[in-house]
């Protein structure tokens, strides 16, 4: 956001402190990926400064390895299912909370983004044991049930988001003019919010692919 031309010498100083900060808070948080980019390319086991020799080895066994191969449609094929899950569960979720009239409203919001506060290793080590008393360890619906539990708050965060500024005189519009329900939502009320809903998809749909603790607890040796 550029200064009006009569700012004054302290509101300039102020902008450029701030963009100075901002320029020092991303370089923290990228240099890392810049260091361990090369590590990559390393001929060697171990990720240790200086490289051994430059070489292609782990990328040609990422894509030819069965391991890594077979892993990594794992992981896609539980993102994608998350996705769907986390994101329909998040749709209604928000839905909810933007229809609620109660003053407990703040807190159903703070216990559905609990699991971003949460360290994900109590999450992890709390579903081994629950899921150890319903016979969930090692199945398929229980590592989709705890990444949804772990993606959708990401959803009902960006999807309340752009419900805070929707107008509810455009679903009765639509319902007075003979509109199902499911076409109001269909046709008025889902474009309004799409860009939300995609939005929360995605970051469902991260979060599953990269999340690798919870699978160490209750996943078996086959969804490796």
């Amino acid at each position: 956001m550029a200064l009006p031309p009569h700012a004054t010498w302290l509101e300039r100083l102020s902008h450029v402190g701030i963009r100075a900060l901002t320029l020092l808070v991303m370089g923290y948080l990228i240099l890392p990926i810049l260091v361990i980019l090369p590590l990559s390319f390393t001929s060697g086991e171990l990720l240790v400064y200086p490289l051994p020799a430059w070489s292609l080895r782990w990328y040609r066994e990422f894509t030819t390895g069965p391991l890594w191969t077979q892993s990594t449609w794992n992981s896609f094929v539980l993102a994608v299912v998350t996705t769907v899950v986390a994101t329909t569960v998040g749709l209604l979720a928000a839905f909810g909370l933007q229809g609620l009239r109660s003053r407990l409203k703040p807190v159903l919001f703070g216990l559905l983004a609990l699991p971003l506060i949460i360290p994900p290793v109590m999450v992890a080590v709390a579903l081994f044991y629950y899921y150890a008393r319903l016979g969930l360890v090692g199945t398929f619906g229980g590592l989709v049930l705890a990444h949804t539990v772990l993606a959708r708050p990401f959803v009902v965060i960006t999807i309340a988001a752009p419900l805070q500024g929707f107008d509810q005189n455009l679903p009765r519009a639509a319902a007075s003019l003979g509109a199902s329900p499911l076409q109001t939502f269909r046709m008025v009320t889902l474009p309004l919010i799409l860009p939300g809903v995609l939005s929360g998809a995605v970051f469902a749909f991260v979060t599953s692919f990269d999340e690798l603790l919870v699978i160490l607890f209750v996943g078996s040796p086959e969804q490796r």
